[in-house]
């Protein structure tokens, strides 16, 4: 199984690995696969020449270059694009969504971490919708939230704008709500897009309610694996989609500046270092079921490897 095959490197070696998984999966509810996703999906593309969006702290310094560079430094969590996230066998996507003030365009939208993204979210949901339309049995779960700079006097036009985009691309390829979707049921039926968003949409059976996402909230990998330890034991839902976030978080606190002032050093680097002990904690989790598992350098294929192996080794 996943066998490289021919013309395929390492970094493809997942792209239609749901397609691939045992027939004896294949009738379960994907509440309870194991599904590598990427945290702070977007922010590979982050522009540092937008202002800063977070934390509140930093936003009056937006015109000065250095803090600018620093937030791009400590952002990014990922380090490829969407599609080769998507090829390299990630399929959530953390998509937190925001509107620049004074945008000419009352609708155009980006996503954020720290800085806004160069893309808008109209074309990267393109590229998601180009690259399901080519993979029809891989089922891609977009977790849209946050949602910044949607105004009280905006924000009902901005959601209506965006869920009617989401509906009209994907059409019928979305997985409506209120059914408990297995590979099989999402195969027979052609459908393989999963559109969570954390706003109400009640009204539209295509868009599912938010998907609670847990983090160990810390730099430390040994709290990170306490916090989701604690999770999985007591808080994980049954009938519904959950994350659990390996992600490392930065403090909040004065406790940033030791990071963040390391000159030669940055978010990416500190996730090389530690996700090794974490993916050593997650290989003993899979009795325990976790579902939706979201890193910082998702492709990592070490990160999707070993989140796939959960489902053999259940």
């Amino acid at each position: 199984m996943f066998a490289k095959g021919k013309g395929k490197d390492k970094n493809t070696r997942y792209r239609d690995w749901m397609s691939q998984l045992p027939p004896e999966l294949h009738n379960i509810p994907l509440f309870n696969l194991a599904i590598p996703g990427s945290h702070d999906s977007m922010s590979y593309d982050l522009d540092i020449n937008s202002s800063i969006i977070e934390p509140d702290k930093l936003k009056k310094l937006s015109k000065i270059y250095c803090a600018r560079k620093i937030l791009l430094k400590w952002g990014a969590t990922q380090e490829e694009t969407i599609t080769k996230q998507l090829d390299s066998g990630v399929r959530y996507f953390d998509l937190r969504i925001a509107r620049k003030p004074h945008d000419s365009n009352p609708t155009k939208l980006y996503f954020y971490h720290g800085l806004y993204t160069r893309s808008d979210v109209e074309s990267v949901l393109r590229d998601f919708s180009t690259w399901a339309e080519r993979h029809p049995k891989e089922i891609l779960i977009l977790a849209l939230s946050h949602f910044k700079g949607f105004d009280k006097k905006n924000e009902e036009q901005l959601h209506s704008h965006l869920i009617s985009f989401i509906k009209s691309l994907f059409g019928t390829k979305v997985i409506h709500r209120g059914a408990i979707p297995t590979l099989k049921s999402c195969w027979d039926h052609g459908r393989n897009v999963i559109v969570s968003y954390d706003y109400p949409a009640y009204d539209h059976p295509e868009i599912w309610t938010k998907i609670s996402y847990f983090y160990g909230n810390s730099m430390n990998p040994a709290k990170v694996e306490s916090e989701l330890s604690h999770v999985l034991k007591t808080e994980r839902p049954s009938h519904y989609f959950f994350v659990c976030g390996l992600n490392l978080t930065l403090p909040e606190d004065p406790s940033i500046l030791k990071y963040v002032l390391r000159l030669c050093d940055n978010f990416a680097n500190v996730v090389r270092r530690s996700l090794p002990r974490l993916l050593q904690w997650l290989k003993l989790q899979a009795s325990e079921k976790p579902n939706i598992v979201a890193s910082d350098l998702a492709a990592c294929e070490d990160f999707v490897s070993t989140v796939i192996q959960l489902n053999i080794s259940k």
